[in-house]
């Protein structure tokens, strides 16, 4: 770190002591350069308090609500649907990074400006990502977020910039793409206080409002205008009124401080809220609180945990990878737009929409621990025996054997009998639906009749055809362009060998390092990790239906 860095640093834990964050026992100090920096345990606490934050620091949707330039002309955007709650924050970054006399300035110029998502990926590192689901859906986010700048963010901060005094200050995407990674990466679910989120209104009902209103005079409107923000932004959330009734909400926002720990599964912190003050002595407050009873050693790391996420997600949101992540998953699903060219297509989207069908589905790592080529006796044995959600009308058709082995859901599987069916096995469920509503009197069949019906007339086989043939296509389009599983674990163990084998500073050992570095670019290991993950699952998971399949046609399913 250099003196620059150094400065800077100072000059943000000034900040935070003059804005009453307390670092009790922890420092925030540079890691490494992947890392950045990152929150570091000092003497060790009695009571596990690591750092204290009052909550009116914290850069929340309210914050901006209730900010005096960007307030009103939030409000107004927010009440007729136009953004949403993360907006809010992201436009404030935006703002707030270009001010010349922002009040932020310590914090933000503390904050990262480069990243390790897709977003930022040059065009080289996309090609990494070729026949992954991230390869699309960056493309997707990042057309999403220059209309988003082209149509609001664009003209309003300019006009801001104006009103602000500054006229010379442009902005650009990039200023508005840094803001939304800053939110992506460093934004936490925060359990506020009922009276936090819902400050008390200058007005005691509904009767005394005329007379109010001319004595707060605007600050009463703009309480009034705050007040219904706040609820249009709680039920943006879902958050029902029932909870709103209660003592916590939970809102996204960033912590000044409590945003500098890093990740890590195992995390050494949690964070509170500390509403009365009876944990910090700090009342509204957010806090971290130590999870080790032994308590920390004097600079080790001060981890959180954001949460159970594959790669997928943990690149897409945050920049990075974990290698062997046990929380790996891959996304399958039967394109939408394919389904006008099957056969009696507008009778089976009836069908899916009364089976309450799903045609996508979450094939997380963990469910293959129950499957047919899982070791882990302990897992299978804690397997529930699953009902035969299918029945038969004729008894003919039984219950699968391999039902409790199955590691695909059922309103996937669903979803893939429907559309395999052919036009005899069509007809068989109409006929079964139509004699079971005329036996029982004119009313619609449940879905799960609806299930069943379909499944005495087709079974499983065809579905678990179409799933084999979903996974290898899948397949295909992940190793297209980077090879198979093998070759992505020889690309990383050459890494691994030039990162251990690096020749001391003024040395070398022969080889264009300059090169062999670029090569193997942290984007580039993050990108082959994650796609490595995703042929390993795709693999095992296509595995399981070719074995379900066999079993299936086996027992005339």
């Amino acid at each position: 770190m250099g003196d620059g860095e150094e400065a800077k640093l100072q000059l943000l834990l000034e900040w935070l002591k003059l804005n009453g964050v307390e670092l009790r026992c922890c420092n925030i100090k540079y890691n490494d350069s992947n890392k950045g920096f990152g929150v570091y345990s000092s003497d060790g606490a009695t009571d596990g308090v690591l750092l204290v934050v009052p909550l009116n620091l914290a850069i929340t949707p309210m914050r901006v609500l209730q900010d005096p330039m960007l307030g009103p002309v939030c409000s107004a955007m927010f009440e007729e649907g136009e953004v949403d709650d993360r907006f809010l924050i992201i436009l404030f970054l935006t703002f707030e990074s270009i001010r010349k006399n922002s009040s932020w300035r310590p914090y933000l110029d503390m904050l990262p400006t480069t990243f390790g998502n897709p977003l930022w990926f040059s065009e080289d590192e996309m090609l990494d990502l070729r026949g992954t689901t991230l390869f699309t859906a960056t493309e997707l986010q990042k057309k999403s977020l220059q209309s988003l700048y082209d149509d609001k963010v664009k003209e309003l901060v300019k006009k801001l910039l104006i009103l602000d005094g500054d006229s010379e200050s442009e902005v650009s995407f990039n200023d508005f793409l840094w803001a939304n990674s800053i939110f992506w990466t460093r934004a936490l679910s925060i359990p506020l206080p009922r009276s936090f989120v819902f400050p008390s209104i200058q007005e005691e009902d509904h009767n005394h409002a005329s007379n109010t209103e001319l004595a707060d005079g605007d600050n009463g409107k703009m309480n009034k205008i705050f007040l219904h923000c706040v609820l249009l932004f709680v039920s943006e959330l879902a958050v029902s009124f029932s909870s709103i009734e209660e003592e916590t909400v939970w809102v996204e926002g960033l912590v000044p401080g409590i945003d500098f720990c890093n990740h890590d599964l195992k995390a050494a912190a949690t964070w509170e809220v500390d509403g009365t003050g009876s944990a910090t002595s700090v009342p509204l407050s957010m806090y971290l609180l130590s999870v080790e009873e032994a308590g920390l050693q004097t600079g080790e790391e001060i981890s959180i945990s954001y949460g159970n996420k594959g790669n997928e997600e943990l690149l897409y949101l945050y920049g990075f990878v974990t290698d062997n992540n046990p929380n790996d998953y891959i996304m399958l699903h039967y394109p939408a737009g394919a389904i006008k060219d099957v056969p009696f297509s507008q009778t089976k989207l009836q069908l899916l929409e009364a089976q309450k069908a799903e045609m996508r589905c979450l094939l997380s790592k963990n469910l293959l621990d129950h499957g047919f080529f899982s070791n882990k006796k302990e897992a299978k044995d804690n397997v529930k025996e699953k009902e035969a959600v299918n029945y038969s009308w004729s008894g003919a058709r039984k219950t699968p054997s391999y039902l409790n082995n199955l590691v695909f859901p059922q309103e996937f599987l669903t979803c893939l009998r429907t559309i395999a069916m052919n036009e005899d096995e069509v007809f068989r469920v109409s006929s079964l639906l139509e004699e079971l509503v005329n036996s029982e009197g004119d009313r619609l069949p449940s879905d799960i009749e609806v299930r069943a019906a379909v499944w005495e007339a087709c079974g499983d086989s065809g579905a678990l055809q179409l799933l084999v043939d979903l996974l290898n296509t899948r397949m295909m389009d992940l190793e297209e362009g980077s090879g198979t599983e093998d070759s992505d674990t020889e690309l990383l163990e050459k890494m691994c060998c030039y990162e251990n084998k690096k020749p001391e500073k003024g040395k070398s050992n022969g080889t264009n390092e300059a090169s062999k570095n670029q090569e193997m670019s942290r984007n580039k290991w993050a990108s082959i990790v994650y796609r490595r993950g995703q042929k390993q699952l795709t693999r095992q998971f296509l595995k399981e239906a070719e074995h379900a399949l066999q079993l299936a046609l086996s027992e005339s399913n």
